[in-house]
């Protein structure tokens, strides 16, 4: 099982978590979100941009399993501005969270793969308040990499997650906490991949509890 922890932008605090063994972090590059990743150069311990990529990791490092995979979190974006953050922050993953149609999809792969970064991955993040929502995973099918169910807070069942037929592998996010550990260990699903945990393991916005993290890697693993 995957695990990603979205939401960072602390240099520290990334390469403390990262020291977890978690396979994914993810950088929000919402302009509206409170942990949204600008790209400014500093060295006071935020994310750099590219003119000060050195100290952040490189291609050759997450191709070893050295860090984490990056992936850059994006909603209804212009695909520049996209294409732009996968050069500056050498992503390996564009996560899309807003409306974006399968020919916007298909249009920035071409245009990233495999020129500016051979065999990127794509997700697509999909809000599931019910079991219809799953349905929506069939107009982005033939284009993404991965699918990202979002369990909406008014929804504690992940059962509706059976309801996914597809042959792509997703991940399940939504307020997951400490809490969901026994959940977690129960859910199966043969597409089933990983979980993406965010605010529940914050102590501030884009700041994520070290010990809290690690307690709960431990228990579900």
């Amino acid at each position: 099982m995957i695990i990603k922890v979205c939401g960072m932008r602390d240099a520290r605090n990334i390469h403390e978590v990262s020291q977890l063994g978690i396979d994914w972090v993810g950088l929000d590059f919402r302009s509206k979100s409170e942990r949204y990743v600008s790209q400014i150069a500093s060295c006071a311990g935020i994310i750099p941009d590219y003119s000060s990529l050195s100290d952040f990791p490189s291609h050759e490092a997450v191709k070893h399993h050295q860090v984490p995979l990056l992936c850059g979190v994006f909603a209804d974006d212009m695909p520049q501005n996209i294409v732009t953050r996968v050069v500056n922050y050498n992503l390996d993953v564009v996560q899309l969270d807003g409306e974006e149609g399968l020919v916007m999809i298909d249009n920035l792969r071409r245009t990233l793969d495999p020129d500016i970064h051979a065999g990127i991955k794509i997700m697509k993040r999909i809000a599931v308040s019910g079991r219809e929502d799953i349905e929506k995973y069939k107009q982005f099918a033939e284009g993404v990499d991965y699918f990202l169910f979002d369990i909406q807070s008014v929804l504690a069942d992940w059962s509706v997650l059976e309801a996914y037929d597809g042959a792509v592998p997703f991940f399940v996010s939504g307020a997951i906490g400490a809490e969901d550990t026994d959940r977690i260990k129960s859910f199966t699903h043969p597409l089933f991949y990983g979980i993406s945990v965010n605010e529940k393991f914050e102590t501030a916005p884009a700041v994520k509890d070290v010990a809290l993290l690690k307690n709960f890697l431990e228990k579900i693993r």
